[in-house]
């Protein structure tokens, strides 16, 4: 793989493209590390623990917190961390148990109530979260949880469902029918909520119950908040799914005037055992029951697939652990949403790391990475997750990791479409496992 000699600065600008655009979409309009005046470099308790968590290690910043607890059991800074923590892993209870007491000695801490209303929203527990979203800003999403009426995300047809992608570049696409509309193509973002476009939403008659400005592809928009009835993914339904639409544009191939009707997305992923499968291009949803997580880790054994950890940060985001070369494992995000018209941009990281790993960077072609930022284009010899490796890799250095400031730790890279390509990923949001195989 060589490095192309064309400087796209000037066609993505004046063709407005966005890059993984549904992602950047707040889940909770958490903002981040300005919403509670976090400063990573300033002064916290407990300081080998938070080093520890920063770097990604979360067992052993745990046993830090916990050691700290022992001697200050209201120590809230350490409460909030093990609650962060175990709400990364989906320990549900712990999660709560330890925010609670956080918000209970700091309330003032936004960023903990965020966590504590999403370990509520993750359970479908919507009505215990709508007034920490409330005391948080979060109006338009407590009016959205507010308004369920009925069993959210109910599940019903069969036990699994397979269907074929419908394309695969620039990304991802099945098909699925909404309140009973013929089907129409959307979007596997594992970055992403549910999100329709605006005309998916007018024909299945939505009816927003608020509304809200976001950003999509550093540009804002208004996005309206409902509830969709049903949506049929192949021989599954699920019915009362908290939904948002928006006017921003979806990613599309350049030149195509089909627009997809939508992102299907780890809000939604995270209530099957979900397969994307891209090698043999193929969407599986597995209901999250013993007999299908037992009959699909027998399929994995056959496919001698690698299980890695599974974390879920930023609400919907999710992460495992990844090498750059001989840098690493170490955490790194999984976006599928990311497209090709990135330069088939594989993998998304900083300057600083992509010099460290020893990746190829060309600084005298800088480009542009969605419509901000400056980014230098790089060729990584072999990016890792578990011992799935790919080779000779193209990717984007940019000044800072776009998750970091958000998750409050720091994440080694970013992979996405273009590194999946020869792989079948397994989310196991269960009991936190992600099953990588080949084709």
């Amino acid at each position: 793989m060589t490095i192309e000699n064309t400087d796209r600065r000037k066609f993505l600008q004046q063709a407005g493209m966005t890059v993984g655009a549904a992602t950047v979409i707040p889940l909770l309009g958490a903002k981040g590390a300005e919403a509670s005046g976090w400063n990573p470099g300033g002064p916290v308790s407990g300081s080998e623990p938070d080093r520890l968590f920063k770097a990604g290690r979360f067992k052993d910043a745990d046993q830090g917190y916990a050691k700290i607890l022992r001697k200050d059991p209201k120590n809230a800074h350490a409460n909030a961390q093990r609650g962060y923590i175990a709400l990364l892993s989906n320990r549900f209870a712990d999660a709560e148990k330890f925010l609670t007491k956080a918000v209970t000695v700091a309330p003032g801490d936004t960023f903990s109530k965020e966590r504590l209303a999403d370990c509520y929203v993750r359970q479908d527990q919507f009505a215990r979260a709508v007034p920490l979203l409330r005391d948080t800003g979060q109006e338009a999403y407590a009016k959205q949880y507010a308004s369920i009426s009925g069993t959210p995300y109910e599940v019903r047809g069969a036990q699994s469902t397979r269907l074929p992608f419908k394309a695969l570049n620039p990304l991802p696409l099945v098909e699925a029918s909404v309140n009973g509309a013929p089907a129409a193509r959307f979007i596997l973002d594992t970055g992403a909520p549910l999100a329709f476009s605006m005309e998916t939403a007018e024909k299945a008659g939505l009816r927003a119950v608020a509304t809200s400005t976001e950003t999509l592809g550093y540009q804002p928009v208004t996005m309206h908040h409902g509830v969709v009835g049903s949506i049929r993914i192949g021989d599954i339904e699920v019915r009362n799914v908290p939904v948002v639409w928006h006017d921003g544009e979806m990613p599309h191939a350049l030149g195509s005037r089909q627009r997809p009707a939508g992102t299907l997305g780890s809000t939604l992923f995270h209530h099957f055992l979900a397969t994307l499968d891209f090698g043999n291009q193929a969407f599986t949803l597995r209901r999250k029951t013993s007999a299908q997580l037992n009959g699909f880790r027998a399929e994995a054994g056959r496919a001698n697939a690698d299980r890695l950890p599974l974390w879920l940060a930023d609400a919907r985001v999710p992460c495992t652990l990844g090498s750059l070369n001989n840098d690493g494992p170490k955490v790194v995000s999984l976006n599928t949403g990311v497209e090709g018209g990135a330069g088939a941009a594989a993998v998304f990281t900083t300057e600083a790391i992509a010099e460290r790993a020893g990746a190829l960077l060309d600084h005298k072609r800088p480009n542009l990475y969605g419509t901000m930022d400056d980014a230098i284009p790089f060729i990584v010899r072999k990016t890792s997750l578990g011992r799935m490796s790919a080779r000779d890799l193209y990717g984007y250095a940019l000044k800072k990791q776009i998750l970091d400031d958000r998750v409050r730790f720091q994440t080694l890279a970013n992979f996405s479409m273009e590194f999946f390509k020869p792989f079948a990923l397994t989310f196991d949001y269960t009991n936190m496992d992600l099953y990588i195989s080949h084709k």
